[in-house]
This record gives structure tokens, C-alpha cells and sequence, in this order.
């Protein structure tokens, strides 16, 4: 089985401290999605790990990071992580892709009901178990904070919803989290603020609203 290849040039590069960060996780819990799942579980399959090294730095890219937001969404919802694996595997089998958690086309049509997992297979609900039972008796899931290209790939994430400045663009950055439409990183916002200067000189400085400043310490402070 062949897949898309793994080129990070505009797909966001990421180590396991930003996606521990930007997903407000525990750094041992994404170290272990990347080492014991992703790079290996998932990769046993398709022969290549999903991280890359540059240097002695272990990275992913925008599209596993998105894969790890949803595995944290049906953790929350209460499947089993071996359950998410699972289904992981089948979707990419069924659909030739090395990352089926990333695409809107798929996700939009799994649901589950807090245990297992169902995709809705041409108006009927297969049961990603390996048992390919249907199953009618499940609770959607809706990824509102996520955006998609029109290769229907997430192309961007709101990690604090839609509502927030705080955006992750795989094109802008290197992905890392940036203000709305510009390139400022939170974290230069937050050093002033951190610094003692206030909301308002901070926004005047940077030609951009007060709200946008106040989201980008509110998520760096959560982020810490």
C-alpha cells in the first residue's frame, strides 16, 4: 500500500513539547502517541514512521498533530485509545491515506457512542472494530475548530475554537500558533505583557486589537 509522502515544506513542523503545548496535554502522554502508536502501531503497517528527526529532535506534522486533537476527542467521549487505533487502520486501508483522522471527508462522517466507533459508509454505520458490524445507535462528534482545504485535508486549527485569534497554519510559521491572518506568535505578546506592559501599548505596538492580545496570553498562560 502506497501513501502521500511526508514532506513537512508547508505542512507545519512540530515537537512533541509545541504539540504537548498547543493541545494542552501532558508531554508523556504525546511522547507515547508518537513513539508507541503513531511511529509505532500505526507505522507497522505502512513500514514508515510518522515523525521525523531534524537533528536529535523528534518532529510531526500538521496533519498528526490534527490526528492526535482527534484521538484526544474520542478519548474525552470515553473510546479506548486501542479502539481509536483500530479505526485508524481501517479508515486508511478503506480510503488509501496515511492520515484518515485529517481529512474532513472521513471525519465528518464517524460517530460514536462513548465506546466504539462508527463511519457512516454510504448512509449505513459500519463498526470500526475490525468486525465490520453495523450499527445504527451512536452520538455524532462535530470538529468545529478545525478548517479544510479543497483537497479536503485540515488546513487550519483553532486550538481555543474558532472564537480565539489563535490559529495554527501549516503555511505560515512553520504552523506554530500566529495572531488571525498575520505572522505574530502569541509568545511575543505574551514576553511584553509578562514584561509589564499593558494590553493597549502591546496592541498599538503591533497594529492589532486588544482582544487578539488578551487571546494570545490567555493561551500562552494556559499553555505553560
Amino acid at each position: 500500500m502506497t501513501f502521500e509522502n511526508n514532506l513537512y515544506i508547508g505542512s507545519g513542523i512540530y515537537t512533541i513539547s509545541d504539540v504537548s503545548k498547543i493541545l494542552k496535554l501532558p508531554y508523556q502522554k504525546v511522547h507515547t502517541w508518537t513513539n508507541k502508536y503513531w511511529d509505532g502501531i500505526l507505522a507497522s503497517d505502512i513500514h514508515e514512521p510518522y515523525s521525523v528527526r531534524i537533528g536529535s529532535i523528534k518532529t510531526i506534522n500538521f496533519y498528526a498533530l490534527i490526528e492526535f486533537y482527534i484521538l484526544y476527542l474520542l478519548g474525552e467521549s470515553g473510546v479506548r485509545t486501542r479502539k481509536v487505533l483500530d479505526s485508524h487502520k481501517e479508515l486508511s486501508q478503506l480510503f488509501n491515506t496515511k492520515y484518515p483522522l485529517a481529512q474532513k471527508d472521513i471525519i465528518e462522517k464517524i460517530s460514536t457512542d462513548g465506546e466504539r466507533i462508527y463511519f457512516n459508509l454510504h448512509g449505513s454505520y459500519l463498526l470500526l472494530d475490525g468486525t465490520k458490524q453495523f450499527n445504527l445507535d451512536f452520538i455524532e462528534i462535530f470538529f468545529k475548530n478545525l478548517e479544510f482545504n479543497k483537497d479536503l485535508l485540515a488546513s487550519k486549527f483553532w486550538p481555543m475554537g474558532k472564537k480565539s485569534s489563535i490559529v495554527l497554519d501549516p503555511e505560515r510559521q512553520l504552523g506554530l500558533p500566529v495572531i488571525g491572518e498575520t505572522n505574530i506568535l502569541p509568545q511575543s505578546l505574551f514576553n511584553l505583557y509578562k514584561g509589564g506592559e499593558s494590553v493597549q501599548l502591546i496592541a498599538a505596538l503591533y497594529n492589532i486589537d486588544e482582544n487578539s492580545v488578551k487571546d494570545a496570553i490567555k493561551f500562552c498562560q494556559t499553555a505553560a
